[in-house]
């Protein structure tokens, strides 16, 4: 898979790593020649250039790109790079990272965004994750489906626990995609026993999360 990271900063190289590790083709993009830093990924394309222009987007052969990842730390520059990627170019997936939260109403399909990231949101969820137990906690928002990757750590005393993963109504537009049990990630099956302490992963409408919550709470 070839991916283009706009943005060849901390967050930016650090994605490429990652990618490249996994055995994916990256290009990293920036136009501030500080942040050309070659030997820091070594094994990745670098183009010195304006992400913005259409003209660089070409010289990067970005309609040859099956990813873009729309990583600087300005979000004005986030949006336009993933409305180019989108309805320029037509690349099938666009990630994009939000910088402040009050821009995230900007970053859904209108601007050619698949996916946005919220740094401050993301950290917040983990900090609710890492210490509520029975309480739905949003950690990611798939924004051109209005889903949401949430997750509960299911109460000790909760109801469920105890009962097969099959046997449960679970509601409309959700599903169950993830079991993480004593360091172990478990795809569940219907035959599966749900436990008291199971994190639990779901993706679910928006509009079924206090559903899905109070089904899962012990209350």
């Amino acid at each position: 898979m070839r991916v283009a990271i706009a943005g060849a900063g901390a967050v930016g190289r650090s994605i490429a790593q990652e990618l490249l590790e996994n055995g994916h083709e990256v290009l990293l993009i920036d136009k501030n020649p500080r942040s050309i830093k070659v030997e820091a990924v070594a094994q990745a394309e670098w183009l010195l250039a304006d992400a913005c222009e259409i003209a660089s987007l070409d010289d990067a052969g970005l309609e040859r790109c099956h990813v873009v990842v729309a990583a600087s730390g300005d979000d004005k520059v986030n949006l336009v790079v993933s409305l180019l990627a989108k309805t320029e170019y037509g690349v099938p997936r666009v990630v994009a990272r939000i910088n402040h939260p009050k821009n995230e109403w900007l970053f859904n399909e209108s601007w050619g965004v698949d996916v946005a990231v919220s740094t401050p949101r993301l950290l917040s969820a983990l900090v609710e994750e890492a210490v509520s137990v029975g309480d739905l906690v949003r950690l990611m928002t798939f924004r051109q489906g209005e889903a949401n990757l949430v997750e509960l750590t299911l109460p000790e005393d909760a109801p469920l626990a105890g009962q097969l993963v099959g046997s449960v109504a679970w509601p409309q537009d959700s599903a169950l995609v993830a079991i993480l049990r004593e360091g172990r990630v478990l795809v569940p099956s219907p035959d599966d026993t749900l436990e008291g302490g199971d994190e639990l992963m779901f993706v679910a409408n928006q509009d079924v999360e206090d559903e899905l919550g109070e089904l899962l709470s012990a209350r």
